[in-house]
């Protein structure tokens, strides 16, 4: 028997029933994070799948590649996990910044992206402009003013410091956990700056971030009871 999730279409159909109408056990929900970032982002969605997979292990499994890739690289590689995986993956988040590659690469990921979704799988374009690190900024304050991305950090500095969470940097393991009580304002922010960023593509919309997508469809999983 496979073990990979039933589409929706074949929930209701006979050969989906055991005896007495009893429906088969369905597997988790296979999701992939992959990330351009190898220190930064994985670090950061690691604490999100730890979170996810250790709570609830039957309802969904979220795996998490940092490739160190550029944006079409990046999702040439997202493809090939798919086809080689052995379970069904449902949801493929490819997260990515925009500081430091093409305007045309950017927006054609993005658009590549709806083009390969299908019933199976959809694949999301996570980006930010410029870097994650704005993620970050939304959980403190709106901001919507394009400064560089250099300025992100002290700003992040400042935060983490009137939290007693000394200074921020790149490698740093646990933003995530800091984080975590302020999500609902960050995603407050996010959506409210979607709103602002509305019909300008990913290169044009600075400062912005589609972070908030992939946080959403799992705060239930992760947000701190």
């Amino acid at each position: 028997m496979s073990l990979h999730p039933l589409k929706r279409t074949d929930l209701n159909k006979s050969w989906n029933h055991g005896r007495a109408g009893t429906k088969i056990k369905m597997a988790p929900e296979y999701q992939l994070i992959i990330t351009e970032g190898t220190a930064t982002e994985p670090a950061y969605f690691a604490a999100v799948s730890d979170i996810v997979n250790r709570s609830f292990p039957d309802k969904i499994h979220v795996k998490v590649e940092g490739k160190g890739k550029n944006t079409l690289s990046l999702l040439n590689s997202a493809l090939n996990s798919v086809r080689r995986n052995q379970n069904d993956i449902k949801h493929v988040w490819i997260v990515f910044d925009t500081d430091d590659f093409s305007v045309s690469d950017i927006n054609r990921t993005a658009d590549l992206c709806t083009k390969y979704s299908c019933e199976e799988t959809t694949y999301h374009a996570i980006w930010s402009n410029q870097c994650i690190e704005f993620w970050y900024l939304l959980h403190f304050g709106y901001y919507q003013t394009d400064i560089h991305r250099t300025r992100y950090f002290d700003k992040l500095t400042y935060w983490l410091k009137t939290l007693g969470q000394g200074e921020y940097s790149k490698n740093r393991t646990d933003m995530f956990y800091i984080l975590r009580p302020y999500l609902d304002i960050a995603l407050e922010n996010a959506e409210r700056l979607e709103k602002v960023n509305k019909g300008r593509t990913p290169a044009e919309s600075a400062p912005g971030t589609m972070v908030h997508h992939l946080i959403k469809h799992l705060r239930n999983y992760i947000i701190d009871k």
